[in-house]
């Protein structure tokens, strides 16, 4: 068997360009599907996908670890965040084939599962604490299990004691409302210094969130660490590391107890299974990160099932959308109760809807395509630029 072509699809979804990546081979009618999608950056993805066909073209799809190798190692350059995303589609893509070409979920070819369900949560949001509970009671009314919020506005290196106080009532609200059964998770989005981090943390606490998640930027391991030496929430991390030199640091300083890595970003399947095989030595354990779409959650899933020490599992709610982006897929994988049941179909599981991608084509024109634009330019109220 050889691969014959590698090809970008774009697919507009209400918040971001979708890019899906499709593996053909010369095989009729074996094709394999990832996902690569980048907010901000689906044409310089598309463009490295054109560069980086022609190391593996005529390869054997089957041999995914000497495919990932070529396309890692051969380039001289480490990847950065656009190579990275452009292996890890094509690394689904190809683990996708191996299960198809077999008849079996890849999870078997991983190992075979290790639980029975793979826990999912989704997002909430509200502008104040009254709608931030009203929106986490309408998941838990749907049968999530867990929900995550971004709980901090944009924050100065050092903020007041105001700010604090309408981030915890947000939470309190919220916790009184859901009561103890449900989990709250709670993402900073790297949007906090670590002594802010520290000062929010202290707040938060009496409300058990389950995790908190980019309480610094990841860059600087040493600093998060700061942060998890003061607080007893668990710390989350990695949507922005790369790879399992990306976590080195991250596990050696103390600095999280749950990975975050991105099936599309951290290197595909087969990174991401390495990196939660790494946090098995510092007893860390993996929440996957996966705000992108259905073949995004179909790849960790299989992931999912088969890590000893899998946690949880991100998931956008899909009834949030005007553009559901379960379109783009033939038979989404379907959330019961919170929970994914194990696939039964070989490779990943979905078969991307290409009819459905052409009559959702985004517009490139400056200012219409929606990739997470709005994110750009966040200001303090000096006007100062933020992270977001």
């Amino acid at each position: 068997m050889k691969i014959t072509a590698i090809r970008p699809i774009f697919a507009q979804g209400e918040q971001r360009v979708f890019v899906f990546v499709k593996v053909e081979t010369d095989q009729p009618g074996l094709v394999g599907w990832g996902e690569a999608s980048l907010e901000g950056k689906p044409r310089a993805v598309a463009g490295c996908l054109l560069d980086m066909e022609p190391m593996i073209l005529g390869m054997d799809p089957r041999d995914v670890e000497h495919c990932w190798q070529i396309l890692y190692r051969s380039a001289f350059w480490r990847m950065g965040i656009i190579g990275l995303s452009t292996i890890s589609g094509i690394d689904q893509a190809l683990w996708d084939i191996k299960g198809k070409e077999l008849g079996r979920p890849v999870y078997e070819l991983l190992g075979g599962k290790v639980r029975d369900k793979v826990r999912m949560y989704t997002h909430f949001g509200g502008a104040t604490p009254d709608a931030m509970a009203e929106d986490a009671l309408s998941k838990v009314a749907k049968g999530w299990t867990a929900v995550k919020t971004v709980p901090v506005p944009i924050t100065n290196i050092v903020d007041g004691l105001a700010v604090q106080k309408r981030a915890e009532a947000g939470l309190r609200a919220v916790r009184e409302a859901v009561g103890d059964d449900v989990d709250i998770l709670l993402d900073m989005h790297g949007r906090v210094t670590p002594q802010m981090a520290i000062q929010y943390a202290r707040r938060f606490e009496p409300y058990a969130p389950f995790f908190m998640e980019e309480p610094a930027q990841a860059e600087n391991p040493a600093a998060m660490a700061a942060v998890a030496r003061a607080t007893t929430i668990p710390i989350a991390t990695g949507e922005r590391l790369l790879t399992r030199w990306g976590f080195r640091e991250i596990l050696e300083t103390g600095a999280a107890s749950l990975l975050q890595p991105d099936t599309c970003h951290a290197g595909g399947i087969s990174e991401i299974r390495r990196i939660g095989a790494f946090a098995e030595i510092y007893y860390a354990g993996m929440a996957p990160h996966n705000p992108y779409g259905p073949v995004s959650t179909a790849a960790c899933v299989q992931v999912d099932f088969a890590m000893p020490n899998f946690v949880i599992q991100e998931m956008v709610d899909p009834d949030t959308s005007p553009i559901s982006m379960l379109e783009f897929v033939v038979e989404p994988l379907p959330v019961v109760d919170g929970h994914i049941l194990p696939p039964t179909k070989p490779g990943i599981g979905v078969e991307v809807n290409e009819a459905a991608c052409l009559r959702r084509q985004p517009d490139f024109s400056i200012g219409t395509t929606r990739t997470f634009v709005s994110w750009y330019g966040a200001k303090h109220a000096d006007g100062g630029v933020a992270d977001s």
